[in-house]
């Protein structure tokens, strides 16, 4: 395995469960709308690709706008009841940072939303940096969104790796020149993450350590 200098994490389904905080801001919002409460399943089979990608599954285009915002809204309210760190996350996120690897969170969560999370769990100061949704005009798997990041960590693509749990990571990475590393801790299978062309796939993050560490 290569040395990076540089981790990008991703943080729903790869460091972080936040799918029943999810789940319930869908419970929340949809039926406002005239649509069933969905189960927790679908929930997970839709997201991905930002919260208006996601709706695509649920809601008509032209009636996305005024359920996101419904849903950011509700989501603020419970954001840190039920949210968690995964197994390994932080150790994986511990030993690097005293290995002197540059750590950073990205991700298509609301990027307000995902600094509250990563300070209520205690690993902001572990971070260089959080880049989220509404922080720039783009998203992953936008090479846009890839080069911002890593201008800001200074940090050289050849160099940089992404953990993460979907195809958006994976080709987010691709757009932006660095590698991608998957787990299964998420939204897709192993099956569906190799399609994508990870360049790795893991089960959890404890693989994911013992892999940096070899």
């Amino acid at each position: 395995m290569a040395h990076y200098d540089t981790i990008l994490l991703d943080l729903d389904g790869t460091i972080v469960d936040a799918f029943t905080t999810i789940h319930r801001s869908y419970v929340h919002t949809l039926p406002q709308f005239g649509v069933p409460a969905p189960t927790h399943l679908a929930v997970r089979r839709a997201v991905g690709g930002g919260l208006e990608n996601a709706m695509r599954h649920f809601l008509p285009v032209d009636a996305i706008p005024e359920a996101a915002k419904i849903f950011n809204a509700y989501t603020q309210t419970i954001l840190l009841e039920d949210v968690r760190l995964l197994p390994g996350a932080l150790e994986l996120i511990r030993a690097q940072h005293e290995r002197g690897t540059t750590l950073a969170v990205y991700t298509n969560k609301l990027g307000v939303s995902a600094r509250r999370i990563c300070d209520h769990l205690g690993i902001s100061p572990l971070l260089k940096g959080i880049y989220g949704a509404k922080d720039t005009p783009w998203l992953k798997p936008q090479r846009e969104f890839s080069i911002h990041a890593l201008e800001k960590l200074g940090a050289a693509p050849e160099k940089t790796l992404l953990i993460g749990d979907s195809p958006f990571d994976v080709e987010a990475a691709r757009n932006g020149g660095f590698a991608c590393w998957a787990v299964t801790t998420g939204t897709h299978s192993a099956e569906e993450l190799q399609a994508a062309r990870a360049a790795a796939v893991f089960s959890d993050l404890f693989a994911v350590q013992a892999a940096l560490e070899a």
